[in-house]
């Protein structure tokens, strides 16, 4: 297990990060015309994982998708005829490349390939974070990064060897590349709302999909085919979904919170095919200084959708997406290519270039915060950065393997069990 992290280490080191993704976005290189090619294998090919081998084909030149891996061998062959209906020249998918099963990573990560996306569900996040980076390879990874603070742990230490080997490493929270975003958070790290007083952040939207179960089907492959819906391969929809938001605050503020009280509950999807996760939760985050942020996740059929984050200083407003109101009221209208493409374009710019972003340390600490929101809620209690940093609470199931696999009750706040 990689050793306990303080939030001083947290705020020393992710600050640097952030710094280098803001000075790498908009794609700060100039690229020849053709770059050597770099040889891409995707790990996790379910809908996200077929959007980011996508995105990185269209991000740059010199872009090859050559190996798939993936436990369920459909998948695989869905994401391969994706691939392959794109039309583009850089697939060039064999099948001596693709793989199927458990350890389909590792015999991926044996391949020749440069750079390998991980989109598998968040709990084999760090798993394959850390083979990715053991093998040499550059990353792209999928938020979150993990589901479990020990899981933080791994993708930190991992994270650190892969500055130590000049592995760049990029997440997919997407905002930290996207232009409105990057030039407004500037301007409010350069005081253009007077000194940061609050924040809050929603992401509200109506269901999602879900796999019903098939007869036959083990509990394990049940499980992660519905994902989404049960703790140790999602993190809840607070950690895999509204992170996005709280990683913008976090952005904005410069540092972690320090604690957490929230409430949450499972109202509307109460059928056991909804795993055991809830379906909203709200939080009050009390950062540095005694500033607090609120949180609001829910996804709920028939409600209202909110997708936003508000920064409110003492000399004006903002709304990190482009917008300033105050005395220094501004407006972004510049260019923005598509995050999702730039965010991969700032990742191979930054191989060629010699000069590796490393976003491990940065994704890690938003990712920890979404789960500190997330067990304040299952537990009723305020909980401290420093405690849930240190818990030893693993999800992490006894054997990666077809078969029995229990679901753990709803969290009762209060409750023991």
């Amino acid at each position: 297990m990689a050793r306990r992290i303080t939030r001083r280490e947290f705020v020393r080191t992710g600050s640097a990060a952030a710094a280098a993704a803001t000075f790498l976005s908009g794609s700060s290189f100039s690229l020849p015309r053709r770059a050597p090619a770099l040889r891409v294998g995707l790990v996790g090919c379910g809908g996200r994982g077929k959007g980011a081998a996508e995105d990185c084909l269209r991000s740059s030149e010199g872009i090859e998708i050559v190996a798939l891996a993936d436990l369920f061998s459909d998948r695989l062959e869905d994401a391969r005829g994706f691939l392959a209906g794109l039309g583009h020249e850089g697939v060039r998918v064999e099948s001596e490349r693709c793989f199927s099963g458990f350890d389909a990573y590792e015999k991926l990560l044996a391949t020749d390939v440069d750079l390998v996306i991980l989109a598998t569900p968040p709990g084999f996040r760090p798993l394959h974070f850390e083979a990715a980076i053991a093998a040499g390879k550059n990353v792209f990874m999928e938020k979150p990064v993990a589901v479990d603070p020990p899981g933080i742990r791994r993708v930190i230490a991992a994270g650190e060897t892969a500055r130590e080997k000049g592995l760049a490493v990029v997440a997919g929270t997407q905002r930290r590349h996207q232009a409105p975003y990057v030039e407004t958070i500037r301007r409010i790290h350069e005081g253009a709302i007077g000194r940061v007083v609050s924040a809050r952040c929603t992401w509200n939207q109506g269901g999602l999909w879900k796999h019903d179960r098939r007869e036959g089907e083990s509990d394990m492959e049940w499980q992660v085919r519905n994902w989404l819906y049960f703790t140790w391969l999602s993190g809840d929809h607070i950690v895999e979904q509204h992170v996005h938001n709280i990683d913008v605050v976090i952005w904005a503020l410069g540092a972690p919170p320090v604690s957490a009280v929230a409430v949450g509950g499972r109202q509307v999807r109460t059928d056991p095919a909804y795993g055991h996760i809830y379906d909203h939760f709200a939080v009050d985050f009390e950062f540095p200084g005694g500033v607090h942020a609120t949180s609001f996740c829910r996804q709920m059929p028939g409600t209202d959708g909110l997708i936003a984050e508000r920064i409110v200083g003492t000399e004006g407003e903002s709304d990190p997406a482009g917008s300033i109101e105050g005395a220094r009221a501004w407006k972004f209208e510049g260019k923005s290519r598509n995050p999702y493409v730039q965010e991969h374009d700032d990742l191979v710019a930054s191989i060629r270039a010699g000069r590796p972003l490393n976003e491990a340390r940065q994704v890690a600490q938003s990712t920890l915060a979404a789960i500190l929101g997330r067990e304040a809620a299952y537990t009723g209690k305020r909980i401290t950065w420093d405690e849930i940093a240190t818990s030893d609470l693993d999800l992490t199931p006894r054997a990666y393997a077809f078969g029995p696999l229990e679901v753990p009750p709803v969290a009762r706040p209060g409750s023991a069990s």
